[in-house]
């Protein structure tokens, strides 16, 4: 029943058309988040903590964890030798889960894709894993990121193929060619949940900015 349960959800969370659909689903989600993604094999935050560690210096801040969720990565970047990490979510449930971890400095429940209130060049790193996917943010999201990070910062983040080949390649060939940001890393395609029916494949990136 439990296994079920985190599909629908999954699959609601995917088909979601608008933010407030997406804060609902994931306030109801928020208990039992943390175990069924257990359950799915969930790679994204691993592999974005591994990205991270490889190109930012340890005890590197503050940091942003944009799309926190329940605070997976946040647990793990402080027992890497970051410390000093805030926290972005649409679901106030989800940051609600997140904040019982005890491990981030701030929390703060907010919508990527429009304007936010921090300041430029506010945070030494970004981390944004499992965020830029069906239902959830599309490129719309990056360019605010790319805002708030300091110049010589990382963003490391996820895609879902299904938005890479619909405008996020090219968009980041774009910032690349206005000299706005570089790649440095790229992951090979991976599915991000083995334990689930969406095979869509993502891929990490860490984006260095200028």
């Amino acid at each position: 029943m439990a296994d079920k349960k985190h599909r629908g959800a999954l699959g609601a969370a995917y088909a979601a058309k608008r933010p407030e659909e997406v804060a609902a689903l994931y306030d109801r989600w928020s208990d039992t988040y943390d175990a069924d993604m257990s359950t799915a094999g969930y790679r994204h935050p691993t592999i974005c903590l591994a990205l991270l560690a490889r190109h930012l210096p340890r005890g590197a801040a503050p940091l942003l964890d944009a799309g926190a969720g329940t605070g997976l990565i946040g647990e793990w970047l402080d027992i890497a030798g970051y410390p000093q990490v805030e926290a972005l979510d649409i679901s106030q449930g989800m940051l609600d889960q997140a904040a019982r971890k005890g491990v981030y400095s701030a929390l703060h429940c907010l919508a990527l894709g429009g304007s936010l209130p921090f300041a430029d060049h506010a945070y030494a790193g970004i981390i944004s894993a499992g965020v830029f996917t069906s239902g959830h943010v599309g490129v719309e999201g990056l360019d605010e990121l790319i805002r708030i990070c300091r110049p010589g910062g990382v963003i490391v983040l996820t895609v879902k193929n299904t938005l890479w080949e619909a405008g996020f390649a090219a968009r980041i060939a774009e910032l690349e060619e206005q000299g706005r940001v570089i790649t440095v890393e790229e992951t090979r395609p991976y599915v991000s949940m083995p334990g689930e029916t969406d095979t869509v494949p993502s891929r990490g990136l860490v984006l260095r900015v200028k």
